[in-house]
């Protein structure tokens, strides 16, 4: 029973992606994504500030489902790449990992389409306009490098 990063010891673009992607994570978090200006005012919104609105305002399922597909999933994916790479698991655990992080992996960008068709519906409007702020590029950041690292090893379990 071998890590993966065993398996593969001059693999270290893995190890420097997931790295990269954690800070992305954290810079896309709490970096404005999004500001709403209407005719007499002006809100920035980071995902946990969004979060923290929404739930004050008690639009709570709303503010779940953000918190949920927003912090828990790519959390939750960090740390099962991080645990492929570097835990020894049974060849059968790993593969399970591998395979939920693909399934679960098809959700990672919501935030960003979320935030993209807000942008879209508000242009459209006549009262209020919205601008993309740069934390949500480097949320979309993070998720296209998690996306990359599960891919990476993706492959490489299937190999082994």
């Amino acid at each position: 029973m071998q890590s993966l990063q065993e398996l593969n010891p001059k693999r270290v673009d893995v190890v420097i992606l997931i790295i990269l992607s954690i800070v992305l994570l954290i810079i896309g978090l709490t970096l404005p994504i999004l500001t709403v200006r209407q005719l007499w005012n002006s809100n920035t919104y980071s995902i946990l500030t969004g979060i923290q609105n929404l739930w004050q305002t008690k639009y709570y399922a709303l503010a779940v489902i953000i918190f949920v597909f927003s912090i828990i999933f790519p959390i939750a994916k960090l740390l099962s790449l991080s645990a492929v790479w570097f835990i020894r698991l049974k060849d059968e655990q790993r593969k399970g990992l591998v395979l939920l992080m693909e399934i679960f992996g098809k959700w990672s960008m919501l935030d960003v389409f979320v935030t993209a068709i807000m942008i879209v519906w508000l242009k459209l409007g006549a009262i209020a306009s919205a601008k993309a702020e740069n934390g949500i590029y480097f949320f979309a950041a993070s998720v296209l490098l998690t996306m990359i690292v599960s891919s990476l090893q993706s492959s490489l379990v299937k190999r082994s």
